[in-house]
């Protein structure tokens, strides 16, 4: 696969999984959707769907990575280093594209929400939780949730060794499938990588939103940071490491019990 390939497959694919995962989020958060209050159910089977047709589409072009954490995992299974930066380059792009058009799919129920007098009440903060010592006390504002994640009680090390047990299993999950650095996934395996996104989401997903996926985190957060959103309150980048190093971790850790267990 060419440089080019990659990032243009990678951009792609990562825009499509952040436009449907936020899109779900948002859905479900905002005032005025049709969908709002459809729950956690709704927002894990969003997720699992934005990484099937993510993956699906940029399958054929890049290997549909569409996430750091594998891509490192995959990098240590195979000792190919050479592509990793074309790759990180074209999911944090695309996941900023993605969550770009989840504004302007969602603008006018954006401005109902944030202009709402209960929203600027307080209702639809996201919850700091209780705070560990050495935490941020600052939660995000009343959309943050819907680009970026949050735990629902802010302890570092827990928060931490969720996303990186999490991420483990994923990726762990994606390399047993079989993907080398010169192979895509079936389009069978990128199915069963979907509906593991949604099982991780309902198991694992509770107490951090489930980032498992730096740019999925990073690239949206940024977004959040930008628009010019009436009372969307802060971008919580005080938590902001979490959801990318430990997706990192969790991606080497399952590169490495690869290489003892399976090699």
């Amino acid at each position: 696969m060419s440089n080019g390939h990659i990032f243009v497959g990678e951009t792609i694919g990562t825009a499509v999984l952040i436009l449907l995962g936020c899109g779900v989020v948002a859905g479900v958060i905002l005032k005025k959707s049709k969908a709002q209050a459809a729950g956690w159910v709704a927002v894990t089977f969003g997720w699992g769907f934005g990484v099937l047709g993510g993956a699906y589409i940029a399958n054929s072009y890049s290997g549909g990575q569409l996430n750091p954490a594998v891509t490192i995992g995959i990098a240590i299974k195979s000792g190919e280093w050479s592509q990793v930066p074309v790759y990180l380059a074209g999911q944090l792009v695309g996941a900023i594209i993605g969550a770009f058009l989840v504004w302007v799919c969602y603008m006018g129920q954006f401005k109902a929400h944030l202009t709402d007098p209960e929203v600027l009440a307080g209702e639809g903060q996201d919850p700091a939780g209780p705070v560990s010592a050495g935490a941020d006390p600052s939660p995000g504002g009343p959309v943050l949730g819907i680009f970026s994640t949050g735990p629902e009680i802010r302890h570092w090390v827990q928060n931490l060794m969720t996303e990186i047990v999490a991420t483990t299993v994923l990726v762990l999950f994606i390399l047993t499938l079989g993907l080398t650095k010169n192979n895509a996934l079936s389009g069978l395996g990128i199915l069963l990588i979907a509906f593991l996104v949604v099982g991780i989401g309902l198991s694992l997903g509770g107490p951090t939103g489930y980032a498992i996926n730096p740019a999925r985190d990073l690239g949206p957060r940024i977004v959040h940071a930008l628009l010019p959103l009436p009372n969307k309150g802060r971008s919580d980048w005080g938590y902001a490491w979490i959801p990318v190093v430990g997706p990192l971790i969790g991606g080497a850790l399952a590169g490495g019990i690869y290489q003892l267990a399976f090699a």
